[in-house]
């Protein structure tokens, strides 16, 4: 461990392991803002460190100093629960969409009960991430390694993976059941909006398949297309939403960046090919794109058609 390679003893180490991957600003403003906190250290004068940091995080509801093992395991488990918070209602969302329902209201009504939470509610393409699912494949090794095999965490990390391949066939439906020879535009590569992180990005399941299947992928991120061209050499990257837009067959929105919501419905439907959407985050309301003539595909609600309306010539 570090610790033992330390020679100076009046040195500690101190662990926080979800602020890694943090700049130093970010992570100072997530450890004194934070619901919570889970530390652990190992040092001689522990104690009086302990002390100096509680008065430190005095803003903190929570801050719980434990051992090494159990500090780690309060990371894996809280981002293991919350994986399946999203998973959970990404399979209900599955069930909506065959009953006629809508995910949204069901999931407003199960997350007044104090006890669930309105948090982590929100269907999509599957989570990704530097996160999510490192900590439940890590968690579902470490306890099948140790005798105590977590078959929840498993079917959380299968289900994640084969819901991001589903939705490249969503995509085939939504065109007429195949992509060969057809132009897709795609908004959003990064696993989550305001990043360039394209970690486990359900992006980069869905887009080399529609490739596969003959597609050409126009796309656009606000934040992500130089990681994204390392990992997807052969997309079409375009400036903006709507150059990626023009002469397109089907639009997709893969993460949801602010900035889409605000897109000009009646400039959209004039530079696609075909009004087709493909909404993987529920960015906009059926009502609307019905309203703007789109044939509309959400999660976990109907696809509605509006009335083709074509531009003034």
């Amino acid at each position: 461990m570090i610790y033992e390679l330390l020679t100076d003893q009046t040195v500690g180490l101190g662990i926080a392991p979800s602020l890694i991957d943090l700049d130093a600003f970010a992570a100072v403003a997530e450890t004194l803002y934070n619901e919570k906190l889970g530390c652990s250290f190992k040092w001689e004068q522990q104690a009086t460190f302990t002390d100096m940091l509680i008065r430190l995080l005095e803003t903190i509801d929570a801050a719980l100093f434990t051992s090494l093992e159990t500090a780690e395991l309060v990371k894996y488990a809280a981002n293991a629960f919350l994986a399946t918070k999203i998973t959970f209602i990404n399979e209900i969302a599955d069930v909506c969409e065959a009953v006629g329902a809508d995910v949204h209201d069901v999931a407003r009504g199960i997350g007044l009960d104090g006890r669930i939470g309105r948090k982590f509610l929100h269907p999509g393409p599957g989570f990704g991430g530097s996160c999510f699912p490192k900590d439940t494949q890590a968690l579902a090794r470490t306890a099948e390694q140790v005798g105590a095999p977590m078959r929840i965490v498993e079917t959380v990390v299968a289900v994640n993976d084969a819901r991001k391949r589903r939705m490249a066939q969503r995509i085939r439906v939504a065109c007429g059941g195949a992509v060969a020879g057809k132009t897709v535009a795609v908004l959003g590569l990064t696993f989550k909006p305001n990043t360039d992180d394209m970690r486990e990005a359900p992006s980069l399941v869905i887009l080399p398949a529609l490739q596969h299947d003959g597609a050409t992928i126009r796309v656009f991120d606000p934040e992500g297309m130089n990681e994204a061209r390392k990992l997807m050499p052969d997309l079409v990257y375009c400036k903006d939403a709507y150059e990626a837009m023009t002469g397109a067959d089907a639009l997709v929105i893969l993460t949801e960046w602010n900035e889409f919501r605000s897109l000009n419905l009646g400039l959209m439907r004039e530079r696609l090919r075909q009004p087709i959407v493909v909404d993987l985050r529920n960015v906009y309301g059926p009502a609307d794109m019905v309203a703007a003539g789109f044939i509309y595909h959400g999660i976990g609600r109907p696809s509605v058609a509006g009335q083709e309306r074509r531009a003034p010539k």
